[in-house]
């Protein structure tokens, strides 16, 4: 044989040892499986001082807390002395531990000592399931070995710690310490520390509650040997020894339930979620809540729900999704903080702000507040009164909803939805033409959550004007966040461009004159009061009312309803929703008011009587703040020079009087059907005198139709007997005693005096209604009658 085989075939059996070496390597380092446990776990909220808020159970049934980053010192030194003292000086296997319980089990003939290290029961933990033999049991002492050498003895502690067994359904320290202490294991004394360090020796037979004899003698050994190595003194262990062991496990907290199940949606299940909320005035919110939830539900009203936003921080405080409760049927396990509901009138303050910073309006604008039917709809105003004519501020604070109808039709449904959408309404996703001009009286749908963003962001940008630049920074308007920390990336866009800060202060300042519902309309003079801006909404048919409150520290919003959409008598922003705003309020810290934001303000001259820009006509004029887009409003239109005899009784004009004896005195003129209702609720209107004998209106400047309007459809049912019902129509004349003769297609139908009101009845199809005066002016105009499906 040559010398070349021959040396091959002397390094042939080496090769194979060597091979068989790596193999084995490599078995064994990949022997270990990643992750050590693939089991679900409970997922928790914590508020932002890391205090428990809710726990939900692991899917498998277990409450299993989420593996921690550390234990405790109490609790590491009483496991290590009960289960393993030598823990952090064996490999993962301690022979002389198992050569002493095989000694102590041989000679006693059964087994009465183990020789499992930590380790070696963590990884049976780990591999739940497989049989106990000797195979099993040699894997274990592999593995053992294995995970010593990937994992420090601090982080094998901290797995060990966390799924050991503690008795039923209770898995892990962190848990056991909740379920049978309700606190932390940091928070532990020595004889509860000492307590859980023995339960899973033997979970089954010492679960508390059962076998106390025996739990108590084993912590009472293990208080003993930790007072005999120096880890605790003589009096400290006399004093655990005298605590009392847990009973039944406690039941965990559940305070924030629908934020937990807000966040598992979120994708955090099986984690530990720390939350911005602020733990005391979470738990102050559910008592209110709860206590308003007694009164209404004798009303059948089962749902409420509120939200606290920190303004300058973004995050929330409180998040209360429901009333208490477990009856399914009533829906209190619905998180109505994320539902969308017909939003009432709580979106009026961002139209009145947004035709404030167009110029389409001043803060206290008269308004008209008479009978309106625009195409086909006919808004009423919830007291079913009219005012004539109304401040802007006041319509918006007494939310009256015929003024909000016709701002909204001034300045255009399909621009508001699309500004409504760019404040961050994403549910307003439908077109303009199908939610019509209802959109501002609950047309659309919106959240407590996006309305709470979107008002908390106006009163931040509101605060972080800057004088220097007149602008806001863009990254001011951002979505509110539970998450203790977090980061929203903002569009490059600044929001001063389309709300500004004068337009919103005047609403805020509008909304802060509202009489608060619990302290009555006096409630300012209180020494406990505070200015808060708030507006309150209610939608058709009494399903959802809404209460929202704004300060430059908190902004709450409250929703009350049913989650089934059922109706309530009663159900209105002002009674239910805004009592528990209030209550809310008088629990959280005084807060402050807005400065004034001079720098996006100008002094501008304003009628006194009409609230416009003044003409040169208005004798009573202020000087007022007002946003800078004031200046481009118009000039007032209701106050005229009014020529009257020298006597000044008497309206005159050039057809019929000297105009050298002419004097001139300025009146605010309200269109007929305006003045009509104005003057009744305005007793110091003056009106303008009457024309003397020898003159004659000039024009039809005295004489109004309120309904029908210029060419309407009416709708008219027909009654039982199958005729059409009548009418009723309604004129208005600026000259008090007045006689009106009515016409409809050239028949005369009656007159009247003073009060113009007439019951027609009118055949399907089209018609022309003639008006005249005892001074001959007339008036005409066209309508159409249909019959109505109903």
């Amino acid at each position: 044989m040559k010398p070349k085989a021959l040396n091959s075939l002397i390094k042939l059996p080496n090769l194979i040892k060597l091979g068989s070496f790596a193999v084995l390597f490599i078995w064994f380092w990949l022997s270990l499986p990643q992750p050590i446990f693939n089991t679900p776990y409970s997922s928790l909220l914590f508020d932002r001082n890391n205090h428990l808020l809710a726990a939900q159970i692991a899917p498998d049934g277990q409450w299993r807390f989420p593996a921690s980053d550390s234990i405790p010192y109490k609790y590491e030194q009483a496991l290590i002395h009960f289960e393993d003292q030598y823990f952090y000086y064996h490999p993962g296997v301690n022979p002389f531990s198992i050569g002493r319980a095989l000694v102590q089990n041989i000679s006693e003939n059964r087994i009465v000592s183990g020789g499992s290290t930590i380790t070696q029961q963590l990884i049976r933990m780990s591999r739940d399931g497989k049989q106990r033999n000797l195979y099993q049991k040699l894997i274990e002492f592999v593995l053992s070995v294995r995970i010593e050498l990937s994992y420090s003895k601090k982080e094998i502690l901290n797995l060990y710690a966390s799924h050991a067994p503690f008795g039923g359904n209770v898995v892990g320290l962190e848990t056991a310490s909740w379920r049978y202490y309700g606190r932390p294991s940091s928070k532990l004394s020595w004889g509860e520390t000492t307590t859980l360090a023995v339960l899973p020796n033997s979970p089954s037979l010492i679960y508390p509650g059962r076998n106390h004899s025996i739990l108590l003698a084993k912590r009472n050994r293990l208080l003993d040997k930790l007072a005999k190595n120096e880890i605790i003194d003589s009096l400290t262990c006399e004093l655990a020894k005298a605590e009392q062991l847990p009973q039944k496990p406690k039941a965990l907290p559940q305070l924030a339930p629908h934020l937990l199940t807000r966040a598992i949606n979120d994708g955090q299940q099986g984690k530990s979620i720390q939350t911005s909320i602020d733990i005391n005035i979470q738990q102050s919110c559910n008592r209110i809540i709860e206590q308003h939830y007694k009164r209404l539900r004798k009303n059948q009203i089962q749902n409420a729900a509120a939200l606290i936003i920190d303004v300058k921080s973004g995050k929330v405080l409180s998040y209360v999704g429901n009333t208490p409760g477990q009856d399914i049927n009533s829906g209190h396990q619905v998180d109505l903080i994320s539902c969308n509901r017909s939003s009432g009138s709580i979106l009026k303050p961002l139209l009145y702000s947004l035709m404030i910073k167009e110029s389409q309006l001043l803060p206290h604008t008269l308004l008209a507040d008479i009978p309106t039917q625009i195409s086909g709809y006919a808004p009423k105003n919830f007291n079913k009164k009219h005012d004539g004519a109304v401040k802007a501020s006041n319509a918006l604070a007494r939310s009256l909803n015929i003024p909000a109808v016709l701002m909204l039709q001034k300045y255009g449904v399909e621009k508001f939805r699309n500004k409504l959408r760019e404040l961050g309404f994403t549910s307003i996703n439908r077109s303009a033409d199908n939610y019509g001009l209802s959109l501002i009286l609950g047309g659309a749908e919106v959240s407590l959550w996006e309305l709470g963003n979107v008002y908390s962001s106006l009163s931040r940008m509101l605060q972080f004007y800057t004088d220097e630049s007149s602008e806001y920074s863009s990254d001011l308007y951002f979505p509110a966040s539970y998450k203790s920390s977090f980061t929203y990336k903002v569009k490059n866009k600044s929001f001063n461009d389309m709300m500004g800060a004068a337009p919103v202060y005047h609403t805020f300042e509008a909304l802060n004159e509202m009489d608060r519902p619990i302290d009555g309309v006096n409630w300012s003079l209180y020494k406990s009061s505070r200015k808060i801006a708030w507006k309150t909404g209610t939608s058709f048919g009494h399903r959802d009312a809404w209460s929202v409150g704004i300060t430059p520290e908190y902004v709450v919003v409250v929703w009350v309803g049913n989650a089934d959409g059922e109706g309530r008598p009663g159900l209105t922003g002002g009674a239910t929703a805004a009592p528990i705003l209030f209550d809310i309020f008088k629990s959280l810290p005084t807060s402050t008011w807005f400065d004034k934001p001079y720098d996006d303000m100008v002094k501008v001259a304003v009628c006194k009587k009409s609230g416009y820009k003044a003409s040169f006509n208005c004798n009573e004029i202020d000087s007022l703040d007002v946003a800078i887009a004031g200046e481009r409003t118009i000039a007032c239109p209701y106050c005229k020079q009014i020529n009257l005899d020298k006597t000044g009784h008497y309206r005159v004009n050039a057809d019929c009087y000297r105009v050298s004896d002419m004097i001139q005195k300025s009146y605010m003129v309200l269109p007929p059907a305006m003045e009509w209702y104005y003057q009744r609720k305005n007793p110091l209107y003056q009106t303008r005198p009457p024309y003397l004998e020898t003159c004659m209106s000039q024009n039809n400047e005295n004489i109004d139709i309120i309904y029908p309007k210029n060419n309407t459809r009416l709708f008219i049912p027909k009654n039982f007997g199958g005729l059409l019902e009548r009418s009723v129509f309604q004129a208005a004349h600026s000259i008090p005693g007045a006689t009106i003769y009515w016409h409809i297609d050239n028949e005369y139908l009656g007159s009247t005096n003073n009060v113009h009101q007439k019951e027609v009845f009118a055949s399907l199809g089209e018609h022309i209604l003639t008006l005249i005066d005892d001074k001959g002016e007339v008036l005409t105009r066209r309508f159409e009658v249909v019959m109505s499906e109903k």
